[in-house]
C-alpha cells in the first residue's frame, strides 16, 4: 500500500484574527511533492486554522489516492492528540471540523504524529504566504496543481464499481436498492441559499413534505418494503428520516458519509451574495470539481466520501432496500457515478426538496438508475 505524508499548519494574526492554513502532500517513498495548498479563512483562531489545514491535506489525499496509507505530521499538539483519540474535542468551533476530518478517509488508514515547529516549515510558510497575499489584495496560487498521480486510485472509483460496466446485467437476483430521499425544505432552501454543514431545521412545509414522502414510501410497493434507514447526521435529514421511520417502524441510523458538501464561507449566502463577495472563487468552484468553495470542501472529496458510504452500505446490507435520507449534492454525485457521467454534470440536474431518486446495484458491479427527482408524492 502506498504511503502519503500530510504536513499541515494554521496561522492566525491576532488569535482570533486574520487566519489561513497551509498543507503539503508528499509521497513517503520518493519524497515527491504532490500538492501544496493554502487559503485565507477570514477571522478565526489558530486552532481552527490548524484544523482547516488538516482538512485540506486529507481532502488532497482523497483526490490523489484515497486508497493510500496516510501519515499526518503537525506541530499542533492539540490537533494531533484530539485526532488520535487521546484528548476530547470540547470547543464547539472544532467539533464539526474534527468530525469531518474523520470522514474523509478510513480512520484505520490515517495516523497522527506531533513534530517540532522547525520540522513543519513548509506548511507554515504556505499559510503565511496566503496571509501576505491577502494583505496585498491578491489570491495565493499553488505552484503544484492537484492532479491524481500515476498509479493512483481515481477518487470516484469504488469496490462496487458502480457505473463501471455498460451492459445488460445477467439475472443476479435481487439488487441492493438505494432509495435516495432529499430532506424537506428549510428556511435556507426556500431562499435558495448555500446550506452545507450548517444545520437549519425543517420549516412546517418541510415537515409536511417529509410526512408525504413517508406515506408514499410506506404505501407504494415499488419502493418497499424498506429494510434499513440511513441518514446524514444533520437535523434536517434526521427529521425527514424520522417521519419515514415512524411510518414504517424502523430506527434511523446516522451515516456521516452522506452529509452535504461543506460550502465554507459560502454557507448561508445566496448565489447573488456569493457572486458579489467571492466572484473569482465562486466561478472556480463551479468550473471544476477539484476546486473548493472558499474555506470549504471539493466536489471530488464529497464524491469520494459518498462513494465510500455507498460501498459500505452495499457490503453491509446486500440485496436489501436501504432508504438514504441525504442532501442534494451527495445524491447528484451518486447519480453521476452510477451513470458514468462526469461530476460536472451535478450542475445540470434539478433535484427538488423531498424528492426521491432510486439506484439499484447488482453483484456484477452494474448500477441501474431507476428514477431521479420523483416528486409525485408532493402533488
Amino acid at each position: 500500500m502506498r504511503t502519503l505524508i500530510v504536513e499541515a499548519d494554521g496561522a492566525s494574526r491576532g488569535n482570533p484574527g486574520p487566519a489561513s492554513y497551509g498543507a503539503v502532500v508528499r509521497d513517503a517513498e520518493s519524497g515527491e511533492l504532490l500538492a501544496e495548498l493554502a487559503e485565507t479563512l477570514g477571522t478565526a483562531t489558530n486552532n481552527v486554522a490548524e484544523y482547516r489545514g488538516l482538512l485540506a491535506g486529507l481532502e488532497a489525499v482523497a483526490a490523489i489516492d484515497p486508497g493510500a496509507r496516510v501519515e499526518v505530521r503537525m506541530d499542533s499538539k492539540l490537533v494531533v492528540e484530539q485526532m488520535s483519540g487521546r484528548w476530547q474535542v470540547k470547543h464547539p468551533d472544532m467539533k464539526p471540523l474534527a468530525a469531518r476530518a474523520r470522514e474523509i478517509l478510513p480512520r484505520e488508514a490515517v495516523t497522527y504524529e506531533w513534530i517540532p515547529r522547525s520540522q513543519n516549515k513548509h506548511a507554515d510558510r504556505l499559510a503565511n504566504e496566503a496571509l501576505d497575499a491577502a494583505a496585498k489584495g491578491e489570491a495565493w496560487k499553488s505552484k503544484t496543481p492537484l492532479t491524481p498521480a500515476v498509479g493512483a486510485v481515481t477518487p470516484v472509483a469504488s469496490p462496487a464499481k458502480a457505473g463501471a460496466k455498460v451492459a445488460w446485467s445477467a439475472d443476479l437476483g435481487r439488487p441492493t436498492r438505494l432509495l435516495l430521499l432529499r430532506h424537506g425544505v428549510t428556511p435556507l432552501t426556500l431562499e435558495k441559499r448555500f446550506a452545507g454543514i450548517g444545520d437549519p431545521p425543517l420549516t412546517p412545509l418541510g415537515e409536511e413534505q417529509a410526512r408525504r414522502a413517508a406515506e408514499r414510501l410506506r404505501a407504494d410497493a415499488r419502493f418497499g418494503p424498506i429494510d434499513v434507514i440511513l441518514a446524514s447526521p444533520l437535523q434536517r435529514t434526521l427529521a425527514t428520516a424520522g417521519a419515514v421511520a415512524k411510518a414504517v417502524g424502523i430506527e434511523v441510523l446516522p451515516e456521516p458519509g452522506f452529509r452535504e458538501l461543506d460550502f465554507g464561507r459560502l454557507e448561508g449566502l445566496s448565489f447573488a451574495e456569493a457572486n458579489e463577495q467571492y466572484p473569482a472563487e465562486l466561478a472556480a468552484f463551479l468550473g471544476s470539481p477539484d476546486v473548493p468553495p472558499p474555506g470549504g470542501e471539493t466536489l471530488t472529496a464529497l464524491a469520494a466520501r459518498a462513494g465510500r458510504a455507498r460501498d459500505e452500505t452495499i457490503a453491509k446490507y446486500p440485496r436489501q432496500t436501504v432508504l438514504v435520507v441525504t442532501h442534494v449534492t451527495p445524491i447528484k454525485a451518486l447519480v453521476c457515478q452510477a451513470l458514468g457521467a462526469p461530476l460536472s454534470a451535478v450542475n445540470r440536474m434539478e433535484l427538488g426538496a423531498a424528492s426521491l431518486s432510486v439506484i439499484d446495484y447488482y453483484e456484477d458491479g452494474l448500477a441501474n438508475v431507476r428514477c431521479v427527482n420523483d416528486v409525485a408524492h408532493l402533488g
